[in-house]
């Protein structure tokens, strides 16, 4: 054989090989979507007065710390979401002037109503609306980075709408409805605080232990009372500066590991800036204890019992999926805001694999009468193009596994799009070839400029036609996406089995003879 040709056979044989190696077994290499796989749908709402009430607690906060560096001794009111507004308690002796230049420049924009004995601070004209949509949009990042660690392949996570704070998730193939809710939904807040009574079996007893008030710096949360074996006995409670030592948004990376007796925690490291002050706030409370905050439960309170320099480790009597989760959620971060389920569906597989049945059904239908009208046109020529289309088939679902790309009903229709495109090249390259030889040009010369001329116009409709697919990849969503995947994967197959692999066969049937009088064709 011609070392031309040998090389083209070699390289047919590696590709349509490796196609088959990453294809088998077919059942479990192909991931199926939503619409095939069942899975779950649900509508989120993000609970947007959270994030407005979040940003006039830190102004509130903010102002009064800045302002007793002034030496103004402000105490904290209340934040009003309706009113859009938090007050502030001024002594009757506070200069008006030196207050309102520490608001200029720590609450800018904000407008100032001075009252008796308390000022209202409201905050500036359509400020709530960008919140507002800063909530959702961070929430729909978030939601998407724990999802995506989670492992779920092509899943639809979108806004309805513009403005909405709705968030549409669609997540095929998930057999654990309830561990995926619990993980989209968990706020995952952390903080480190400082513990400055407690625990104590109730709240009650708690107050009477620090004088039956609780001070403005600090906060009254609650904690499971766990025995020797981990079990929750019952709720027991701790008093908690407010101000945090460091927060989950300080941390670099987490990950879920195992003490010394193989009890699963979490693993931590905090970045630079953050390790610094963890090591010196611990290395100066040895012996004193320290909270782990979880979206205001309190998870563990340990004893400090050395400097930890910026990698430390969360206990809590986790099983191995708790922490998986919480080291997950430490990674892809905070919600701005609680969200609720609005909707939520569970689709079925059955109507997936009836949907699989009739999609097979229609493509091998679709591929038996274009492989039937190739052989009876075409004649032997025919059999070259159905060796080219279903090697075209076997590369599409070879890529398609290796990429680990998801089949959705859209998906099949692209498969099956494909398979007239394949043949749309053949007969293209086919009818050129027989022109040349209508005209009295010998055969090898015939398929040698029909393979040219025809090479052109299959390059420009199928370059056309990806760049239309690329889009719909970055633009698209869900099916679509897939429907994307499939139609790219098939033009780069079709073009490479009608134009490379038919060539390649017609060559290995004239190779070795000297004069080839017709083709079948």
């Amino acid at each position: 054989m011609d070392s031309k040709i040998l090389w083209r056979v070699v390289l047919i044989v590696a590709v349509v090989g490796l196609s088959l190696w990453s294809l088998y077994p077919p059942g479990e290499k192909i991931n199926y979507g939503l619409d095939l796989s069942g899975g779950i749908h649900l509508v989120l709402q993000v609970q947007t007065d959270d994030a407005i009430k979040a940003e006039l607690d830190d102004a509130s906060q903010r102002l009064v710390s800045r302002a007793r560096d002034e030496n103004i001794q402000l105490t904290q009111g209340e934040s009003n979401i309706e009113d859009l507004s938090f007050t502030v308690r001024v002594p009757a002796d506070t200069d008006p002037s030196a207050l309102r230049e520490v608001a200029d420049n720590w609450v800018p924009g904000y407008t100032v109503r001075p009252g008796a004995g308390t000022w209202t601070f409201q905050l500036p004209p359509n400020m709530d609306k960008t919140v507002r949509d800063m909530a959702v949009r961070s929430s729909l990042e978030t939601i998407w980075n724990r999802v995506d660690q989670f492992g779920v392949a092509e899943p639809v996570i979108q806004r309805q709408g513009l403005d909405s704070d709705r968030i549409l998730v669609q997540l095929p193939g998930v057999d654990d409805p309830a561990r995926v809710k619990d993980l989209i939904s968990s706020t995952a807040f952390l903080e480190f605080q400082e513990v400055v009574a407690g625990p104590a079996p109730d709240r009650q007893s708690l107050l009477s232990s620090i004088g039956g008030t609780v001070p403005s710096d600090s906060e009254i949360l609650p904690g499971d009372r766990r025995g020797l074996d981990g079990t929750v006995l019952g709720v027991e409670y701790y008093l908690l500066k407010k101000a945090a030592i460091i927060s989950g948004q300080e941390l670099r990376s987490a990950r879920r590991s195992q003490d010394e007796y193989g009890q699963p925690v979490v693993n931590f490291a905090t970045q630079p800036h953050a390790a610094e002050k963890f090591g010196q706030y611990t290395g100066s409370h040895i012996g004193t204890r320290m909270a782990i905050v979880l979206d205001e439960k309190v998870i563990s309170a340990p004893t400090i019992e050395s400097r930890i320099p910026g990698d430390g480790r969360i206990t809590g009597s986790f099983t191995i999926e708790d922490a998986e989760d919480l080291a997950l959620k430490l990674r892809a971060g905070a919600l701005p805001a609680t969200i609720v389920y609005l909707e939520e569906r569970t689709v079925g597989p059955s109507l997936g694999r009836d949907s699989v049945v009739r999609g097979v059904r229609a493509a091998v239908a679709g591929l038996l009468i274009v492989m039937a009208f190739m052989l009876v046109y075409y004649r032997l020529s025919g059999l070259n193009a159905n060796v080219a289309l279903i090697l075209n088939l076997i590369i599409l679902l070879g890529a398609m596994a290796y990429f680990g790309a998801t089949l959705t009903l859209p998906g099949i229709a692209g498969v099956i799009l494909t398979i007239g495109m394949a043949v749309d090249a053949n007969v293209l390259i086919f009818e050129r070839i027989r022109e040349e030889l209508q005209v009295g040009k010998t055969v090898r010369a015939a398929i040698d400029t029909g393979f040219a001329r025809a090479f052109g116009t299959i390059l420009d409709a199928n370059l056309t036609t990806l760049i239309a697919a690329l889009f719909l990849f970055n633009f698209g969503t869900g099916p679509v996406k897939g429907f994307a995947v499939t139609l790219s994967i098939g033009i780069l197959a079709s073009v490479f089995t009608a134009v490379f692999v038919s060539r390649t066969i017609f060559m290995m049937v004239l190779s070795g003879r000297e004069r080839v009088e017709s083709l079948s064709i």
